[in-house]
């Protein structure tokens, strides 16, 4: 958080929870500091300044504001407590100036029904780690995160495709910073490091007050925000002040008549704070003559000074009262956070003895007046916003003190408080009871205002200034009168439980890592075997495989190159082979495969696992283990792009599926789906997946077009815009533009020519959301088309996108720029391409065709769509690329494969003249061999014939020798 210091002659220390900054070296706090405006305001600011800047050629980006913004209200629990009645107060203003949202719990409780009364849906959620937890946060503009119990939440937001939502996270307490630098001292560096990974995550980080900033400065990352304002001190009196008897006074050793003042003062302490209640006690002591001195007396003065911390300073407080001749006992020392809640509450008078300017009401004095209680305070800049003089409370100019002896004899003449001061106090506490609730719900209606990026189809919110005074002014007390308060625990302490619980969790984690591995029982002994088995199989298969294809002399489909990177990928893929599950062998045999494309663990949970359904991760991180999901970016280099990926979305995924696709899809269909049509609930039943399957086996419409998300019911088109209204309506009033743009590069045409393709306004709908299926040829032949036409896109918007960040696309920067265009272009090639388009009801599987043929005659550009014209354009780019080798960037063959009847040709060449190469080196070796000289031989051995032998049979042999 930015802060401006300047150099001062007071030294600041630290109470209560700041202590532990003095340890590490505190901040040095003077008497002139101050707050700059909080780097996330200026650096939204800077972002938003281009909204209503015109983009080259003339092109102004307009928002069409069908949508109220929606926000998403994350808690640990539903309990009755300050805290939810700050959101709901917030929640409730917001909703009067246009947002929407929805509350999440990890647990349920009461204040269920005070967020239904205000018309939000209540969810109770387990955290990301759970089977069972889906919920698309995409579909929120923000999030909220009201505490540190919900953090089991914000674990997902640490994951994509939530990474980039802008996160606000409210802290209440000092409660975390305090275990932080415990964390860092006691060597759990992990623990601290994912605490503030979680905090750095967090678009903005809120604080009610300017002290927990400073607690929390050495986690500072630039997004810390002070919305000064809470019920919280109006809450605790509320629940104290029932419980506080007369027995209080006896604690403190007075009388019933006595009177009672209390000296409270900043939470900053400083060096030059022993003069300030000098000062003040000086200022008191003409009170004294109004009580007798002996101790028979039924009342006494009493004075008590409210500070932190000091150590010694009590002894400080003595010797201030004795210089001033106080009589011995009157004034005494007790510290804030102990003893403030016992004095406050049976004090007669309360005196704000700080001069030290800040940036909110100061919080002590909140509670002082919520207590009923009459205050006096200097002339301070932001007390007199609050306080007006002799009607809700007494100031007095703080280069003045003398004055505060005249008001202190006016509250409290003859020892006793007036009537007058009473009737003061009590409107003060009406004043205490709602102090600063203006400033909370414009505090977080401007942070909205510069952290949500809302789209082009979504209205922005109405001006805070037009709240009424109910909303703006007040707490929702109302709203919880009728719940059942239970006993009041400090926030802090909540806190301090809920980390307890954390920090057992992480040490059982840390300890079930680090123990020694144990006796395996006849499960894991199973599981052993099978996977000892699982890896024999995959080497059986891998060793036949490579045996076939070493008796193979010829490849007449692919290049050497091709072969030797197909080979380099065998080789670093060795390891991580697997036999074919069920699923791939069903697969396999079905006439269907539909492809979900992903990217991140966020997603995970929206992905279907059965035969008809594969994953494609669009990054090799975050893809789902085991579940033998494709890897895009070792088919299509391109992925590794983060631009390319985040700019393409589920295109990237089509693209590296059509590259080689008959090295990885042998159906005759394919098809795609989105997962967020699985969040919606919008995509294929059991029911629909057969009827589907049963329409392809039985070709029932031939070469067609299934989609099963329909336009007319997506939630961005609530007013069910026609096709080009509904594009522009979600890209900035742009969409028709690009597409005419687009297809004049693609298409070559002149720039006065109208290139739009009509699609007309007939009554039926048209697919959104990328789900849909059609033949595996025709996806080719759209994938042909598509990497022509996101070439040309890319040729008008690349420069400055990629530059800038900003797209003519979008109302501010955004990483996927292209996608909402390319989400509907299917529609329009399959409408121009004379493909026949049924909707297939997601849940029922009745079809129903779409933009009949006979109806399309004469409104259809066959001839731009025709297979013919898109296979010669594409020819055309290949053997610009093959021939010319241009220098220039061109995404085009980045996409897929570059084929022509040249590549056809020059590979055939290729392999005749390396077999021709071989013959050569054959003969030429044949003919080495038949002229080399051969040496001469020598000499010839002659195998002596055997000996002679006495015996009849070896005579008889040797005369038939002879």
């Amino acid at each position: 958080m930015d802060k401006s210091l300047a150099p001062s002659k007071r030294k600041v220390t630290y109470d209560g929870d700041l202590a532990h900054l003095k340890e590490a070296g505190g901040l040095d706090f003077g008497k002139d500091f101050g707050f700059g405006t909080p780097k996330v305001f200026e650096r939204f600011r800077r972002e938003a300044s281009v909204l209503n800047q015109s983009y080259h050629h003339n092109v102004t980006l307009r928002r069409f504001g069908h949508l109220k913004p929606q926000l998403a209200l994350v808690f640990g629990d539903l309990v009755a407590d300050p805290e939810k009645l700050l959101m709901v107060t917030v929640a409730a203003a917001l909703q009067e100036i246009g947002y929407e949202f929805q509350v999440f719990s990890l647990e349920d409780g009461p204040v269920r029904d005070v967020w239904k009364s205000l018309g939000a849906s209540v969810t109770i959620i387990q955290n990301c780690d759970k089977a069972d937890f889906f919920v698309d946060w995409l579909n929120f503009n923000g999030i909220i995160i009201n505490s540190l119990e919900a953090t089991d939440i914000s674990t997902c937001f640490l994951q994509e495709p939530f990474k980039s939502l802008p996160l606000i996270w409210t802290i209440h307490d000092a409660a975390l910073a305090i275990r932080l630098k415990q964390y860092n001292s006691h060597g759990q560096i992990e623990l601290a490091n994912h605490w503030k990974k979680t905090l750095n995550r967090a678009t903005a980080v809120v604080f009610s007050n300017y002290v927990q900033p400073m607690i929390f400065s050495a986690f500072d990352s630039g997004n810390f925000v002070v919305i000064p304002g809470s019920p919280a001190e109006a809450w605790e009196t509320n629940t104290m002040m029932a419980s506080y008897k007369d027995n209080m006074q006896d604690n403190l050793g007075l009388e019933p008549k006595d009177i009672l003042i209390a000296i409270v003062g900043s939470r900053f302490l400083y060096k030059g704070l022993w003069l300030e209640h000098a000062l003040i006690l000086e200022s008191i002591l003409p009170l004294l003559a109004d009580f007798p001195s002996d101790r028979d007396s039924t009342s006494h003065l009493k004075i008590i000074i409210l500070s932190g911390s000091l150590g010694n300073y009590s002894v400080a407080v003595e010797a201030i009262a004795h210089n001033l001749r106080y009589p011995s006992g009157i004034v005494e020392y007790k510290t804030v956070d102990q003893d403030a809640d016992t004095v406050l509450s049976i004090a007669d008078l309360v005196i704000y003895g700080s001069f030290l300017e800040e940036e909110s009401f100061p919080e002590i004095l909140v509670k002082a007046m919520c207590y009923g209680r009459p205050i006096i305070a200097p002339e301070l800049a932001v007390i007199k916003k609050y306080i007006d003089d002799g009607v809700n409370g007494y100031l007095f100019p703080k280069d003045n003190v003398k004055i505060l002896s005249k008001i202190v004899r006016h509250v409290a003449p003859k020892g006793k408080v007036s009537p007058l001061a009473h009737n003061i106090a009590a409107r003060g506490k009406t004043t205490g009871r709602d102090l600063m609730a203006s400033e909370t719900v414009e505090g977080y209606a401007s942070l909205l205002q510069v952290v949500l990026k809302l789209p082009s189809e979504v209205a922005p919110p109405k001006d805070v200034s037009e709240l009424s005074l109910k909303n703006k002014q007040e707490w929702q007390w109302d709203l919880f009168e009728t719940i059942a308060r239970p006993i009041y625990q400090k926030r802090i302490l909540r806190s301090d439980l809920f980390l307890d619980k954390v920090e057992e969790r992480w040490n059982h984690t840390q300890k079930e890592s680090s123990s020694p591995i144990k006796a395996v029982d006849d499960t894991f002994s199973y599981s052993i075997w099978e996977e000892e088995k699982y890896i024999e199989v995959a080497a059986t298969r891998k060793r036949r495989e490579e045996q076939e294809l070493k008796d193979r002399s010829d490849q007449p489909h692919g290049t050497w190159e091709e072969v030797y990177k197909s080979a380099k990928k065998a080789d670093r893929l060795k390891n991580d082979l697997h036999e074919r599950d069920e699923r791939e062998l069903e697969r396999t045999g079905q006439p269907l495969s539909i492809y979900e494309p992903y990217l991140g663990e966020g997603v995970w949970p929206f992905l279907h696992v059965s035969s008809i359904y594969r994953g494609i991760g669009l990054s090799t991180k975050g893809r789902r283990p085991g579940a033998g999901d494709i890897d895009a970016p070792s088919r299509l280099p391109l992925l590794n792009n983060p631009y390319y990926r985040d700019a393409l979305g589920d295109f990237g995924a089509y693209f590296a599926i059509a590259n080689r696709i008959d090295r990885l899809h042998k159906n005759a269909w394919i098809g795609f789906q989105c997962w967020r049509a699985t969040a919606r609930k919008a995509s294929l039943s059991g029911v629909a997946e057969r009827a589907l399957l049963n329409a392809i086996q039985t070709r029932k419409h031939g070469d067609t077009f299934y989609f099963w998300v329909r336009m007319d019911q997506d939630p961005r088109n609530p007013l069910r815009l026609d096709f080009w209204s509904f594009c522009d309506s979600i890209n900035a009033g742009n969409c028709k533009y690009a597409f005419s743009v687009a297809l004049k590069r693609m298409y070559g045409l002149k720039h006065d020519l109208d290139a739009l393709p009509p699609m007309p306004v007939d009554g039926d709908t048209w697919s959104v959301m990328k789900s849909w299926a059609l033949p595996t040829k025709s996806f080719l032949e759209f994938v042909m088309f598509s990497r022509m036409f996101v070439d040309a896109m890319d040729e008008q918007m690349y420069d400055e996108h990629h530059r800038t960040g900003r797209c003519y696309l979008s109302l501010s920067k955004d990483k996927h720029c292209y996608s909402r265009v390319l989400e509907l272009l299917v529609n329009v090639w399959a409408y121009h391409s004379a493909r026949r388009m049924v909707y297939l009801d997601p849940e029922t599987g009745v079809m129903q065709e779409q933009h009949r043929l006979q109806y399309r005659r004469g409104k259809m550009w066959v001839k731009w769509f025709s297979y013919d014209t898109l296979k010669s354009m594409d020819e055309d780019y290949a053997e610009e690329y093959d021939s010319d080798k241009p220098a220039r960037r061109w995404l085009w063959p980045l996409t897929g494969e570059v084929l022509w009847q040249g590549v056809y040709e020059r590979e055939r060449n290729q392999r005749q003249r390396q077999k021709e190469k071989r013959r050569q080196l054959s003969k030429e070796k044949l003919g080495r061999m038949k002229k080399r000289q051969h040496q001469k031989v020598i000499g010839k051995y002659v195998k002596p014939p055997p000996e002679e032998t006495e015996t009849s049979n070896s005579t008889m042999v040797v005369k038939k020798s002879i």
